[in-house]
C-alpha cells in the first residue's frame, strides 16, 4: 500500500493506492524495449547490385588485360557499386503479452510512488492556458527545476505546460512506462489517475481509495 500526495487548492492530502511492493527491473526493461522497437521507423536501406544504376557495358575486355574478369561496374567490389547484405526496410515491432505490459506499467507507477515522486493533482488552481501560470503552479508545489511528466486531459493545462523544456505532456491514454521512467516526477490529474487504475484493473491492481 502506497500513500500518494494529492495536490489541491485546499492543500495537500494523501491517497492510498495498491501497487506492486516488489519492482522487477527486467520487466521494466522488456516493456521499454518493446516500446522503443515499436517506435523504430525501420526505413534504413541500401542498394543491392541489382538496384544500382550503371551501364551494362563491360568495364574492360574479358582477356589480355592482366586483370580479373568483370562484366558489371555495379559489382560490390567497385566504388559506387551495390552493397552486399545491407539493411533493407523492415518492421521492428513485435508482440508483448498484455499482462506483461500491464505489470510493467504498475511497476513503473510503483517505482515513482516508492520514491515519493508520484503526485495526483486535484485540479490546477490558477492555470488557464498561460505558460507563466503553470510555471507558478510548479513553483508553488516545489516542482520547479525538475523534469515532470504531466498526464492530463485538460486542454488548457496541457497548452500551458507543453512549451516548457522540462515538462512532457501526455493524454491519459498515452501513459507509458518509457516516459514515466525518463522523467523525475510523475504528475497525474484525478481523471488521469482513475484512467490508470482502470487500465490496471484487469490484473486486480491499481485500486485505491482516499485515506
Amino acid at each position: 500500500m502506497y500513500n500518494l500526495t494529492v495536490l489541491s487548492a485546499k492543500g495537500k492530502r494523501e491517497l492510498q493506492a495498491t501497487l506492486p511492493e516488489e519492482i522487477n527491473p527486467h520487466v521494466l526493461y522488456e516493456v521499454v524495449r518493446w516500446q522503443l522497437a515499436s517506435r523504430r521507423r525501420g526505413t534504413a536501406a541500401t542498394k543491392t547490385r541489382g538496384m544500382v544504376n550503371f551501364t551494362t557495358k563491360k568495364p574492360y575486355s574479358q582477356k589480355h588485360t592482366g586483370r580479373a574478369r568483370h562484366g558489371d561496374a555495379g559489382a560490390p567490389i567497385f566504388v559506387g557499386g551495390g552493397t552486399v547484405f545491407g539493411p533493407q526496410p523492415r518492421d521492428y515491432s513485435y508482440t508483448l503479452p498484455k499482462k506483461v505490459r500491464q505489470l510493467g506499467l504498475s511497476m513503473a507507477l510503483a517505482d515513482r510512488a516508492k520514491e515519493g515522486r508520484l503526485l495526483i493533482a486535484d485540479g490546477f488552481e490558477g492555470v488557464n492556458g498561460k505558460t507563466k501560470e503553470f510555471v507558478a503552479w510548479l513553483e508553488a508545489n516545489g516542482l520547479a527545476g525538475t523534469t515532470v511528466l504531466l498526464v492530463t486531459a485538460d486542454e488548457k493545462v496541457a497548452r500551458a505546460a507543453r512549451n516548457l523544456p522540462k515538462v512532457r505532456v501526455l493524454a491519459p491514454a498515452g501513459l507509458n512506462v518509457y516516459d514515466i521512467l525518463r522523467q523525475e516526477t510523475l504528475v497525474l490529474d484525478m481523471p488521469a489517475w482513475e484512467a490508470a487504475q482502470a487500465r490496471l484493473a484487469a490484473r486486480g491492481q491499481g485500486h485505491g481509495g482516499e485515506a
